[in-house]
């Protein structure tokens, strides 16, 4: 692989590249077929509009997308907000389609933010914030799959707000402590083959990565799990109700589900169109930068391209039932692990959904939904990971409270709240900290050029809040200058400017530039870790 010569795109680039994107595919295909299910089922969808959701991803949104490595399907980090509207309104076959309603709407608004050129909203967002949000998702995914794992469907009441074993006259459980109340009431209950099951698919979740064997690398721990589990589960005689049942062909649920009549529930319907449009946009943006840093031929996505792409293919699959989409950072890091060369690769993986899906009904019975739980459970501990809480304390003190903040409002509220509640903690910080009311959201800096030498000058201090503002400055700086930034001047530098300005070194100096920050020498550091927030000293 020549890392100068970059894969051809378009079809062009299928000519080329068609046989290393094909297997790449087909190797997501094995790996987003369960976790595709699995969140379907955790976000009170059928199954089967999981795995429609991810053929749409890829065969639609490949087209349209502007990153060329991402792979587009339904994520984790969504379960809590669609398992709450589906739950707001009222649960059931009308709560799905009333909530598909404001999938849709959200993907409209998702285009109108491409359009907008609003591609680089997530950089607003704390970094601290930002990961506090997805490791209280993390928790509430692990909160909410513990019952399944027991063979165990938590409601509550419509009657009495008494805790019950079945769906039947209830609502189903989506609070997180109203999850974790139940736990108790889950664990006397259990279903033995259920939790032996799902026991063993746990250890296989956890231990399959750690094996060093090389096949074990090639081979994704959830094509093993379901290796496992389907002969385990008809072995052992699990009850009929603990299976996946595809009831529906892929013909049969090919129709125009949508219902927009929630929008008479105002309240509800607008917080959940800020929420999908908002944190599925945040998500995606994240997982490209991400994926853009593991490209091998270092290509930049186009951001506001990719959410006009994304929105056309929530819109397409919340018409027809399907759950929303963002582009999923699990299955994109195995694309570019398994040599995915272009948009193609994730093109192919829905080809595959989309045959999988047309002998579905087939498959009925067999796969259970214990195992299913051990891979969220997986996927949860992964976003609320200890090291993440370790991680936040090594950058600093204030980090971790800005990150404890944002998970426990989120877990007492919701996703909205609780990214609210970190980016305010992060500006009160700030504003202690000698940042000005003025400099809140406006980077003031000077650019100067001479000759083959660029000298920028910050003139107030840089921040999350005002790193966009940075950003148009540095977007403008020409290809292979030697840059020079002094930031004496400023009061404070937060964590997420510092993080960001490494990557732009990064990048910049890749493409054959020199970038250097002057003048950090006049602050003190909150922590040793290299991105931590430095106060100026005399300040």
């Amino acid at each position: 692989m020549d890392p100068n010569k970059k894969p051809l795109e378009g079809w062009k680039g299928l000519v080329e590249n068609w046989r290393t994107d094909v297997l790449s595919g087909f190797l997501v295909f094995i790996l987003a077929l369960p976790l595709s299910m699995g969140i379907a089922q955790a976000s009170d969808f059928m199954p089967i509009y999981g795995l429609l959701t991810a053929m749409i991803g890829g065969i639609v949104v490949a087209f349209f997308a502007g990153s060329p490595l991402t792979i587009k399907g339904p994520a984790a980090g969504l379960i809590v907000i669609v398992a709450g509207a589906v739950s707001e309104f009222g649960g059931g076959e009308i709560g799905w389609k009333l909530t598909l309603g404001t999938i849709v709407v959200a993907a409209v608004v998702q285009m109108i933010f491409g359009f907008a050129k609003l591609g680089k909203m997530s950089e607003f967002f704390p970094l601290s914030a930002v990961h506090g949000m997805l490791a209280a998702i993390g928790i509430i995914i692990m909160s909410k799959q513990f019952h399944g794992l027991l063979g165990q469907n938590p409601v509550v009441s419509w009657i009495e707000p008494e805790l019950a074993g079945s769906p039947e006259g209830g609502k189903p459980l989506v609070e997180p402590f109203d999850l974790f109340h139940a736990m108790p009431h889950s664990i006397a209950n259990f279903d033995t083959t259920a939790l032996i099951i799902g026991l063993v698919c746990l250890v296989i979740v956890f231990g399959w990565p750690m094996l060093k064997f090389g096949f074990a690398k090639k081979i994704p721990a959830p094509l093993i799990v379901l290796l496992v589990s389907i002969p385990l589960a008809k072995g052992m005689h699990l009850g009929e109700k603990l299976f996946v049942h595809f009831d529906k062909s892929l013909v049969d649920i090919i129709a125009l589900n949508a219902d927009f009549s929630g929008i008479h529930q105002a309240g509800v319907f607008v917080k959940y169109v800020v929420m999908f449009a908002l944190v599925g946009s945040l998500e995606a943006l994240l997982t490209v930068k991400a994926i853009d840093m593991r490209d091998p031929w270092r290509r930049k996505s186009n951001t506001n391209k990719d959410l006009v792409g994304l929105g056309l293919g929530n819109a397409v699959a919340g018409l027809l039932g399907g759950l929303p989409m963002i582009s999923e950072v699990a299955r994109s890091s195995a694309n570019v692990s398994n040599g995915a060369r272009t948009k193609w690769a994730n093109f192919f993986h829905g080809i595959f959904m989309l045959i999988f899906l047309l002998f579905a009904v087939q498959f009925s019975d067999l796969i259970p939904k214990p195992a299913l739980s051990a891979m969220l459970i997986g996927v949860g501990f992964k976003l609320a990971h200890p090291r993440e809480f370790a991680h936040m304390w090594h950058v600093g003190k204030e980090q971790l409270l800005i990150f404890v903040s944002t998970v426990i409002v989120t877990l007492a509220t919701d996703l909205l709240l609780g990214i609210a509640a970190g980016i305010l903690v992060k500006m009160l910080f700030q504003l202690v900290n000698g940042l000005k009311m003025s400099d809140m959201f406006s980077a003031k800096v000077e650019m100067k050029e001479t000759g083959n030498d660029l000298w920028i000058e910050a003139k107030s201090s840089l921040v999350f809040s005002n790193y966009i503002s940075l950003m148009k400055t540095l977007s403008k700086i020409p290809a292979g200058k030697h840059v020079t930034m002094d930031v004496s001047n400023a009061s404070i530098i937060d964590h997420s400017t510092m993080e960001n300005l490494h990557h732009f070194d990064e990048d910049y100096t890749r493409a054959g530039g020199q970038f250097k920050l002057k003048g950090l020498d006049q602050f003190t550091q909150r922590s040793h870790h290299k991105f931590s927030v430095r106060i100026h000293k005399k300040k």
